[in-house]
């Protein structure tokens, strides 16, 4: 039997990146889940940030994130060759912050997946001979500020058409197919009906398991056709301030169990990290997190459960997206807004013309193309 291991989103910043620089035996920070990366043969860390000191801030909505290069040593100390960086922070700190994570993680002799210097690289799987199988990792991500679509640095989008002739082509070389995929709703314990849909997609394909991650929170599984399908492992440790006790707090290791000819089994290791301390522990036999695992695979397995958890997420957000789309500048105008203070100033013909930009395929490949410099 072949045992891989996965991680929820890494984020070395903060407390454990000073624990780092101090040299302030930031190794029990983390003895208490080594055992779990040294009991398997192969590990994937989802890295969620560049490695760098260096580079420029992307423009973009939203936090940059990054983590000092002498950090990658946590991966190597976690018996780790291979990162998955296909997601929504990578390219933080523009390419000279993307080179500077790739040059740190060749000194460690570490691997990564899921973006590079164009398309082409950034979209490549990685093929591996583990003992007596061949594995085919293949990384993406939804498309936010990082995702390259040409020859601009950058990470691997999802491309339906684009995984499906990936997965078609490894299926000729290799005994496994998994999938990383950063995508999903922060702080959403549930995938939406779409995903479930393209997830199970890629195993009619031809994959053989699923790992999600994006949302910084646990989220349920299922098995479909025998193949595993993890719709958000949470963090594995990526601090965030003033956060305590919180779901955010919270994340899954998977233990995927390969054996030729054979379904997959799994194992699921629950972690508590950078809580009341500083650092990533294994939680033992909580039942409360076991319980909610089994809730929210429940939804997932009825259609018209996951469908109306997902429009009662949307009606959370309908105030503040109204609020996104009004032409109200600064942080005051909006937040009045948001209050009912100050009136709607883009009207329902308005929102329809938006509405069909955004939903029809041809009208979005205008509308990014006209929107988005150098697209």
């Amino acid at each position: 039997m072949i045992k891989i291991g996965f991680t929820g989103d890494f984020c070395p910043w903060k407390k454990i990146e000073n624990s780092i620089l101090k040299d302030d035996n930031w190794k029990n920070q983390f003895n208490s889940v080594k055992p779990f990366f040294d009991g398997n043969d192969f590990n994937i860390i989802e890295l969620e940030c560049p490695l760098t000191i260096d580079g420029t801030k992307l423009k973009k909505t939203g936090p940059h994130l990054k983590a000092n290069p002498a950090t990658a040593e946590i991966i190597g100390y976690l018996n780790c060759k291979l990162v998955a960086t296909a997601n929504n922070h990578f390219l933080d700190y523009g390419i000279q912050g993307m080179k500077s994570t790739y040059e740190v993680l060749k000194r460690y002799d570490i691997e990564w997946i899921g973006s590079g210097l164009n398309l082409e690289e950034a979209s490549k799987p990685i093929i591996k001979k583990i003992r007596n199988l061949m594995f085919g990792f293949i990384n993406i991500a939804e498309s936010e500020w990082t995702t390259t679509f040409g020859e601009d640095p950058g990470c691997n989008p999802i491309d339906l058409a684009n995984v499906y002739n990936q997965i078609v082509d490894l299926k000729k070389q290799v005994d496994f197919i998994i999938i990383n995929v950063h995508g999903g709703h922060e702080n959403y314990d549930l995938p939406s009906p779409r995903m479930k849909k393209w997830y199970r997609f890629f195993i009619d394909a031809g994959s053989d398991a699923v790992i999600g991650h994006h949302t910084h929170i646990i989220s349920g599984y299922e098995v479909y056709k025998n193949s595993p399908i993890f719709y958000g492992l949470g963090n594995f440790c990526f601090e965030w301030n003033n956060t305590k006790d919180k779901p955010w707090n919270f994340g899954m290791l998977v233990r995927l169990n390969f054996e030729k000819n054979k379904p997959i089994t799994f194992e699921l290791e629950f972690v508590e990290q950078n809580n009341q301390k500083e650092g990533v522990f294994l939680v033992n036999s909580n039942e409360n997190l076991i319980n909610k695992i089994h809730e929210l695979n429940n939804i997932i397995s009825d259609d018209e459960l996951l469908n109306d958890s997902f429009n009662k997420f949307i009606q959370t957000w309908k105030p503040i997206i109204n609020t996104w789309i009004q032409p109200y500048k600064g942080n005051i105008l909006p937040r009045l807004h948001l209050r009912g203070l100050l009136p709607n100033l883009i009207g329902d013909n308005k929102k329809l013309l938006l509405s069909n930009l955004v939903r029809c395929e041809s009208h979005r490949d205008i509308l990014l193309g006209s929107i988005i410099k150098n697209r």
